[in-house]
């Protein structure tokens, strides 16, 4: 019944005739008119797009920082010409990233603003010039799945047969780019689950240690360690160093699918890694992990998920072609991730509410039998 329901509704949608007459009814004006407007969004993402990272690669939110400005003002300092930077402006406008103000000046939009707050965005805004080449074509990657692409290149790790043998060279773009988008993912999964009750965190794919420094900051008492790529994990012992806090924190480098993993810690934490890789991989992480973690241990699986609500193109969409054009992994459910880890030995996990399900969603996950 709801089957011929959907498929009535779609041969009304689909008729040249009802949609006239949907236009034109008062009732159904509003609605025929948002969905034509989000069918034409997704046809005009791309460029979209490309207007806000031409905004980012111009720095145009900076400027506006300091103050509303005129059009010749913004022309100067942008080095466009007046009817270059009044086409950026008048487009920045309708996407909210830039406000009209008085005396024909332009401030920072609602969108504008938000985004100069968080400097982890600006930085994958201009990242996504790789992705956006990789989906040139969408087709050829869904039938090719090709294994030499630019994210595949940017992430060394996701096309090397030995990740652990990577050269700092190789992954000090992706590190910095994983450091600067991790502030406010740490910041969520700490308050979601204080770590007051820990004494020692073992942070698996930690990077540079952007999330075991903050967890350390915000626990004086708690021991941190990093364990990554040996590359990496130079990184984390240099920001530890400068933290303050390598008296009780340290990084160790290695390969997280296989190698032996530090022991002594009663908290351990994957922060957006599990989506980076397939289930044989995944599960043999999670497996290494029950293999180190005590029976009174637990488990914090954070990231972003497929299926949640209100967020559905986020996990299913973007991360889902994503990491298509990367070479490996995908976004899971979070029923997905709980059948993983019951197969690696968790018995029982739960969601922890995080602040900004969109960003990071938590699973917190405790050993079989306890």
């Amino acid at each position: 019944m709801i089957d011929r329901l959907l498929d009535l509704r779609n041969r009304l949608l689909a008729s040249p005739r009802f949609q006239r007459w949907a236009v034109a009814f008062p009732l159904t004006r509003p609605i025929a008119n948002r969905r034509a407007r989000a069918l034409f969004d997704l046809c005009a993402g791309f460029v979209y797009s490309q207007i806000l990272l031409a905004c980012v690669k111009l720095r145009l939110f900076d400027i506006l920082s300091e103050g509303p400005q005129t059009l010749d003002t913004l022309s100067r300092r942008l080095s466009l010409s007046g009817d270059a930077t009044a086409r950026l402006l008048t487009a920045a406008v309708s996407l909210q990233l830039v406000d009209r103000r008085s005396q024909e000046r332009f401030g920072l939009g609602p969108l504008g603003a938000a985004l100069l707050g968080n400097g982890g965005v600006a930085q994958m805004i201009e990242h996504h010039t790789l992705l956006y080449g990789d989906l040139h074509d969408p087709v050829a990657l869904l039938r090719e799945a090709p294994t030499d692409t630019a994210l595949s290149r940017f992430w060394a790790y996701a096309g090397a047969d030995r990740p652990d043998t990577l050269e700092t060279a190789r992954i000090s773009d992706y590190s910095a780019l994983m450091s600067a988008s991790q502030a406010l993912i740490a910041d969520d999964v700490l308050s979601a689950y204080p770590l007051t009750r820990h004494r020692s965190l073992l942070d698996v794919g930690g990077g540079t240690g952007a999330f075991a420094i903050a967890a350390a900051t915000r626990v004086p008492e708690l021991r941190a360690t990093v364990f990554d790529l040996p590359a990496v994990a130079e990184g984390a012992r240099a920001r530890m160093a400068d933290a303050g806090i390598s008296d009780r924190c340290t990084a160790v480098g290695g390969d997280f699918r296989s190698d032996p993993l530090p022991e002594g810690a009663d908290v351990i934490s994957l922060v957006r890694i599990l989506h980076d890789h397939n289930d044989d991989d995944a599960l043999a992480v999670l497996k290494n992990i029950r293999r180190t973690l005590s029976d009174h241990g637990t488990l914090l699986v954070a990231e972003p998920m497929s299926g949640t609500q209100g967020a559905e193109p986020i996990g299913d969409a973007y991360f889902g072609f994503y990491l298509l054009a990367m070479g490996r992994g995908r976004p899971r459910t979070a029923e997905e991730l709980g059948e993983l880890l019951r197969m690696a030995g968790f018995e029982s996990s739960r969601q922890a509410a995080t602040r900004a399900p969109l960003l990071t969603r938590l699973i917190v996950a405790k050993p079989a039998g306890k």
